[in-house]
């Protein structure tokens, strides 16, 4: 079972959502997009939270609202750290976790230490969560693999699309320059061609002059 929210302190709303257990946080872990910010209490046990993001938004440009909400609900699914006044909650993306065949189900690191974020969360039960409550929808067998390898076929679909065009276009630039190249050729013949006539109407008017 998956449990989706919806954040709606930015328009459009964003789309949180995480596991039931550790065993869908496992297939989360394998098959998360890369538009996925991970979000999960430091150093204690929790829920691992998602947000999906938007098309071409990177980790530091996503608003603090946002990232409160996430970060409220993941204290709210931590058993010590919902007890706890305040948690440190570190998120980071999904393409920089790092799992290890000697891990604990559930259990992650990281790539890189330096693209994972940290904030400090007080216990606000609060209206965050009550608002997110509202909007929660459970989802059975959800099929993780299914859905990423959909998200990588239309990728690949907008990517071609985006190099048929980007070829139709130095195509059309070739041959604009071909033309612009044939004109130039033409116009400098004409340009002799009228030389050559002049000097032969000259000769024939001198002649004539005679």
């Amino acid at each position: 079972m998956v449990y989706y929210f919806t954040t709606n302190v930015v328009s459009p709303p964003m789309t949180i959502f995480m596991g039931f257990d550790k065993h869908e946080n496992e297939d989360l872990i394998r098959w998360g997009w890369p538009e996925d910010l991970w979000f999960h209490v430091d150093k204690e046990s929790s829920a691992h939270v998602y947000l999906r993001l938007r098309p071409g938004q990177t980790l530091d440009d996503i608003p603090s609202a946002v990232i409160d909400d996430c970060a409220q609900l993941v204290k709210h699914n931590s058993i010590k750290g919902s007890k706890m006044n305040e948690v440190d909650v570190v998120y980071t993306l999904w393409s920089n976790l790092n799992k290890t065949p000697n891990m604990d189900v559930g259990q992650v690191g990281f790539h890189d230490n330096k693209v994972v974020r940290k904030v400090r969360v007080e216990k606000k039960i609060n209206e965050i969560i009550k608002r997110l409550e509202k909007t929660k929808v459970e989802k059975q067998n959800v099929d993780f693999r299914a859905e990423r390898e959909e998200r990588d076929s239309k990728e690949r679909d907008n990517l071609k699309a985006i190099q048929r065009q980007q070829k139709q276009k130095e195509k059309e630039e070739l041959k604009r320059k071909e033309e612009m190249s044939r004109l130039k050729s033409y116009d400098s013949v004409m340009k002799n061609e009228n030389m050559q006539t002049n000097q032969v109407l000259y000769c024939i008017f001198i002649f004539l002059l005679q």
